[in-house]
């Protein structure tokens, strides 16, 4: 054990208290019984208080329970490397696996985590986003502790921690409780940033705020220096210690090292040199101390100030341009003055690290004292020693981050590296800082617009503002790269759509497409435009936009990516214009001939999607979840667990609904909803996320609780720009009308159809305002309701999708005259009994059932609903069969899968050209189609798709 060791285990003082809590905690996490579990804990405290030297017992002492110990240290020089503290933590403990073992251990989250981690390059391809990459590192970490339990992680200077380790640390620190895990931090307090709250908060078991860690008091400093000077140290010199060095138990213990050094004796005649000594340990004084020690020994400490922590030895050398000889002396020297520490760590148990300062007030002093001038030039030097030791372009970004621009290419081409690299590992932040330090080299003038393209492109998910203003600024210099600038036009477009300026992203497109002589780069453009218009609500031309697509679609043969997406898009548009449900399903046929992938790199994933909804609305819902569990799957693959993520399960959670299977639908809405927060309220992914777990609360009947729930989440008026299905300001309408406030219902309503009218959107499958507000004026104004129901109905016809129809047909009934309802409801039944419509049927079977009262209609109601889980529905027809003395269905659940039966009513519909009897629905056919989501018409289709899955 080094004499460093022994003096750390001496030196500790007045921190009983503190101990005792870290052996509880240690207690609790290596003891037997349902008591054991891990903690939280963090000390705080000024430099110096001896923070630390605590944390190098608690993992003494951790070792010695027989625990793994993950430890790192935020450094002030590391704090813009991505990941740094991160890799401490985790690297060590798999070092030494293959690439192979390496796979086989972190499974999908190789690619995600690996660069994050310096496991492994970036892969080419889209990087995660920064949700799924802290996901990845959540599985990681829970990972190690389970399989290596019990764990012990220590972060000492938290305060310096990088950023996105810190962010991702914090986030993870209430899991520790629920893990074999005692997670321990120390830091400043008035230097912890803001994202490291949860540090401050200690969720979890401990009970304890963060424990302040106090000053010695004039007895303990008095106990330190008769332990290193003697039993004879007199009052007056140790009270004299006490005052000069606040109690600071860093300062102490140096100055008693300086005392025993000097061999002045421990009495009161010296205790006024003690001020002296003690200056010396600080600022100036420390300055003096070392020029003291030689110009080459000052060169070399600056070289390690400027290198951080972990400083390997050669490299310092270089960077003060030392030989290999004197550098040791250099080392040995520093060592001596207790500046520098050996080589090695705190443990017996943890690996050899490179050289360290004694204490970060150290490395602070004397980095501060580099003459400025001089400072610059050694980070300078030291970014191209790293780079020489192979430690690559990111390790030496950090110091050309504090160089001066000198218009040198090596740099900006260094900072570029760095920047990707960072981008793919899923460190757009530190990518941003990185490009824009390179923009101030300048880079040549020729390659300006690609940095100013990538700086755009680093900056999307945390500045649009700014990234819209670098694409522009790319956009106006002046270069001759076609392909460039086709990129920076789709991004420019791209992040102005995600910012709700959607009339802006299709202008910026536009202008472009006007001066592209190239063919196919024009098409790319127009595929584009054509979606951005089809997601902007207040679209002014949108029939003549539908037009020219559908004209440039019908010609086109889907030979590549481009063309499959204008025509995917031309699917979507004939199902918002309710063409003939043939037509769409035929588009979007021609797109899936092939695998259509969710996540290509320069893409968004918003025409996939569009491509898999248009099989819901034509009453496909089963191959439509057959797509999002494809684009799902790619998603998770890539890392995508914001938005995207946010997307496909509230989207899912949507056709779960249309198929009536209202319970699994309100899990993915809140699913979707809870990654959605995690982007921002009021953004497109949580307009959606809202509308769809309202509209599910809805047909559940919960009215109270989806008028809470819209409140909370200040869902209402302004409706966003973008379009959003279901239809923001239908589904507050319907949420409206439900509560019974009718007039608000109608004035939203109407707006909803000065909306959408002019566009041509008028299938009532994709937005059935005009049967709502049907609903909403019948009491006022029969005959208008009766005018809008017929409408709707003619329209829901023209689309033809059964579930369309007969929902059209229900409300029809309702609003219509007492003696026509009868057979509107029995054709509704009949239609809906043949789609994957489940809630829509019991409530067309209520409503019929109720009308004739007839108690074996009603009693299918109440399966059906019961079936869908819409509570509400179950309540209000169980109410009325009771009412006319009919029993309850006693019978058992109908079985979620798929059965026997139901295959063999369904290949028979196949075989069979004859259309269902009016009003004579087959029951056992009505329930696969919904079990296989999809119409009498997709049936050979979905059978098919099930044998597949069934292999």
């Amino acid at each position: 054990m080094t004499d460093h060791r022994m003096r750390i285990r001496r030196t500790m003082v007045e921190r009983d208290a503190e101990l005792a809590i870290v052996d509880e905690a240690l207690d609790q996490l290596t003891g037997p019984g349902p008591e054991a579990g891990g903690a939280l804990l963090a000390f705080s405290g000024p430099a110096g208080l001896g923070k630390t030297t605590l944390l190098a017992e608690l993992r003494r002492r951790a070792h010695a329970r027989s625990c793994t110990v993950l430890a790192a240290r935020g450094g002030e020089q590391e704090q813009s490397q991505p990941f740094h503290v991160a890799r401490q933590l985790i690297q060590p403990q798999l070092a030494g696996t293959s690439e192979q073992e390496l796979r086989a251990a972190l499974g999908g989250w190789y690619s995600i985590v690996g660069p994050a981690l310096g496991l492994c390059a970036p892969e080419q391809g889209p990087p995660p986003d920064p949700q799924g990459l802290r996901d990845g590192l959540d599985w990681v970490l829970t990972h190690l502790v389970v399989k290596r339990a019990p764990v012990t992680l220590v972060l000492d200077d938290a305060h310096w921690a990088d950023p996105e380790s810190l962010s991702w640390l914090a986030a993870f620190a209430p899991r520790a409780e629920h893990l074999p895990l005692l997670l321990v931090v120390a830091y400043r307090p008035d230097e912890l940033p803001a994202h490291a709250d949860a540090f401050r908060t200690l969720p979890g078991r401990a009970g304890q705020a963060p424990l302040p860690l106090a000053p010695l008091t004039p007895a303990a400093v008095a106990a330190l220096v008769r332990d290193a000077l003697g039993d004879h140290a007199d009052d007056a010199f140790c009270k004299e210690a006490w005052a000069v060095t606040t109690g600071n138990p860093f300062e102490a213990v140096e100055l008693t090292a300086k005392v025993r050094g000097r061999g002045l004796r421990p009495v009161e005649e010296n205790a006024p040199q003690l001020a002296d000594l003690a200056a010396a340990q600080r600022g100036s004084g420390l300055v003096a101390r070392l020029e003291r020690l030689g110009p080459s020994t000052v060169r070399f400490a600056w070289a390690c100030a400027v290198l951080g922590t972990a400083i390997p030895q050669d490299i310092a050398a270089r960077v003060a341009a030392l030989g290999a000889e004197e550098a040791a002396g250099a080392t040995t020297r520093l060592r001596d003055a207790r500046i520098l520490s050996a080589a090695g760590s705190t443990s017996d148990h943890e690996p050899e690290t490179g050289l360290e300062f004694v204490h970060p007030l150290i490395a602070t002093g004397i980095y501060r004292a580099i003459p400025d001038a001089l400072r610059v030039a050694l980070h300078g030097k030291a970014a191209a020693a790293v780079v020489d030791a192979g430690l690559g372009s990111a390790a030496a970004a950090r110091h050309l981050l504090e160089t001066h621009p000198e218009n040198d290419p090596w740099v900006v081409r260094t900072l570029r590296e760095a920047a990707g690299e960072n981008l793919r590992a899923g460190a757009p932040d530190a990518a941003r800082r990185q490009l824009a330090r390179a923009l101030r080299e300048p880079p040549d003038f020729d390659e300006r617009a690609a940095v100013l393209y990538e700086l755009g492109c680093a900056s999307l998910l945390t500045e649009p503002a700014n990234t819209v203003n670098h694409l522009r600024a790319a956009l106006a210099e002046p270069f001759d790269d076609p392909t460039l600038r086709q990129g920076i036009v789709i991004r420019l477009a791209q992040v102005l759509a995600h910012s709700d300026r959607l009339a802006e992203a299709s202008e910026s497109l536009a202008r472009e497409i006007a001066q592209t002589p190239d063919v196919r780069a024009r098409l790319r453009l127009q595929s584009e435009q054509f979606m951005w218009d089809a997601f902007n609500a207040a679209e002014t031309d949108s029939p003549a936009r539908s037009r020219r697509l559908a004209r440039l679609a019908d010609r086109l043969t889907g030979r590549d990516l481009t063309e499959r997406y204008v025509i995917a898009l031309r699917a979507w548009d004939a199902c918002l214009r309710g063409e003939p449900v043939d037509v769409v399903l035929h588009h979007a046929g021609r797109v899936l001939e092939r695998p259509f992938s969710w996540a290509h790199e320069d893409r968004g994933f918003e025409v996939p999607v569009l491509a898999a909804m248009v099989h819901m609305y034509a009453d496909r819902p089963g191959r439509a979840e057959e797509l999002f569990e494809a684009g799902t799957a790619e998603f998770e693959r890539q890392g995508w667990r914001g938005a995207h993520l946010s997307f496909a399960y509230s989207l899912r959670a949507y056709i779960r609904y249309r198929r009536g299977r209202l319970v699994e639908a309100e899990e993915l809405a809140r699913s979707g909803l809870r990654l959605a927060e995690r982007v921002g309220r009021r953004t497109p992914v949580h307009w959606y996320a809202i509308a769809i777990l309202l509209t599910t609360l809805l047909a559940r009947g919960r009215v109270d609780e989806a008028w809470e729930l819209a409140q909370e989440h200040e869902f209402g008026a302004p409706f966003p720009a973008a379009v959003v299905f279901p239809d923001s300001q239908t589904v507050y309408a319907e949420l409206l009308l439900a509560r019974g406030e009718v007039r608000a219902a109608v004035a939203e309503l109407e707006a909803v159809d000065r909306r959408l009218t002019p566009r041509g959107i008028q299938n009532p499958a994709w937005c059935p305002w005009q049967l709502h507000l049907a609903r909403a004026v019948a009491a006022d104004d029969p005959q208008r309701a009766r005018t809008l129901a017929a409408d709707a109905v003619r329209r829901a016809r023209a689309f033809g999708a059964p579930s369309a129809i007969g929902q059209a047909l229900r409300v029809a009934a309702e609003v219509a005259a007492p003696q026509d309802r009868t057979a509107l409801l029995r054709e509704a039944v009949t239609l809906l009994s043949a789609s994957p419509a489940g809630y829509e049927l019991a409530r067309a079977l209520a409503a019929l059932g109720y009308g004739l009262r007839d108690a074996d209609l009603l009693t299918a109601a109440v399966v059906t609903a019961r079936e869908c889980g819409a509570d509400g529905l179950v309540e209000e027809a169980t109410e009325i069969l009771t009412g006319m003395g009919g029993a309850l269905p006693s019978a058992p659940p109908r079985a979620d899968w798929v059965t026997e039966e139901e295959i063999r009513a369904a290949d028979l519909a196949v075989r069979s050209e004859k259309e269902p009897e009016p009003a004579s629905p087959d029951w056992v056919l009505s329930a696969a189609c919904r079990k296989l989501g999809t119409d009498r018409s997709g049936l050979r289709a979905a059978l098919e798709a099930f044998a597949r899955s069934s292999t």
